[in-house]
């Protein structure tokens, strides 16, 4: 008589787990860092700084650009000088937006939105040397730090152009910053589903690293680092408040 069946060895009790790379992970989606409070410069260099750029002209007579030392076309890390990241960014029709980072994975420490067109601005860089001055009034007791203005008068090579505006970072905005997370320095198109993109044009960024010099709590400078030589754009952001 046969005895009872038996599992034979090679036929397992338990389905085998399925294998480790069948499964395909989902992909989070970019965030935007927090920018660090940390200070980069102790306070006994910026002092030192400082004193150095008030030997220096502060203001021109036209429209009151702070005067500096640095050599034209120069590429190279300026003492006392912290580094961060500026885009320029908007549709080629409408005003041009100014994002600054800390690094370019960080959320915008400033926004500004400047009175002149991103095409016009664009080629004017193209041409040679663009200076571009924000001034703004002094107000007594305000201790406000300097890029915490609302709004700015502008000047553009010593020319009135209207004026700059800070706000708060829109959801395009952030999605710019995101779709160039990546992205140290370059120039281009970027894609846009937007409702004013067949109205103002396509969205053009520029993204450069930039050397942002304190002279005071009243004045400061951001020089577009030019890794060109002496072929490419120059641009220089001069932040006053007078």
């Amino acid at each position: 008589m046969a005895g009872p069946h038996r599992p034979s060895p090679a036929s397992p009790r338990h389905p085998s787990p399925p294998h480790p790379r069948a499964s395909t992970p989902t992909r989070s989606p970019i965030s935007l860092e927090q920018a660090s409070q940390r200070k980069t410069k102790s306070n006994k260099i910026m002092r030192r700084v400082r004193s150095v750029l008030k030997a220096f002209p502060n203001i021109t007579p036209t429209c009151r650009i702070p005067i500096s030392s640095r050599p034209h076309n120069a590429h190279v890390h300026l003492h006392g000088g912290t580094r961060i990241t500026g885009t320029l960014f908007g549709n080629r029709r409408a005003r041009i937006n100014l994002a600054i980072q800390e690094n370019p994975r960080c959320q915008p420490m400033l926004i500004l939105e400047l009175a002149i067109p991103t095409a016009k601005l664009l080629q004017e860089m193209g041409l040679g040397l663009v200076r571009l001055a924000l001034e703004c009034d002094k107000q007594p007791l305000d201790k406000s730090k300097l890029i915490e203005e609302p709004i700015w008068t502008m000047y553009n090579n010593g020319r009135k152009t209207g004026y700059g505006i800070k706000r708060g970072p829109t959801e395009e905005d952030l999605n710019v910053m995101k779709m160039l997370h990546n992205v140290s320095m370059g120039a281009g198109v970027l894609p846009s589903n937007g409702p004013n993109e067949a109205h103002d044009g396509e969205l053009t960024y520029m993204r450069a690293f930039f050397e942002r010099v304190v002279g005071s709590k009243d004045s400061e400078t951001y020089y577009m680092m030019n890794h060109y030589g002496g072929n490419g754009p120059e641009l220089s952001i001069f932040f006053v408040r007078i």
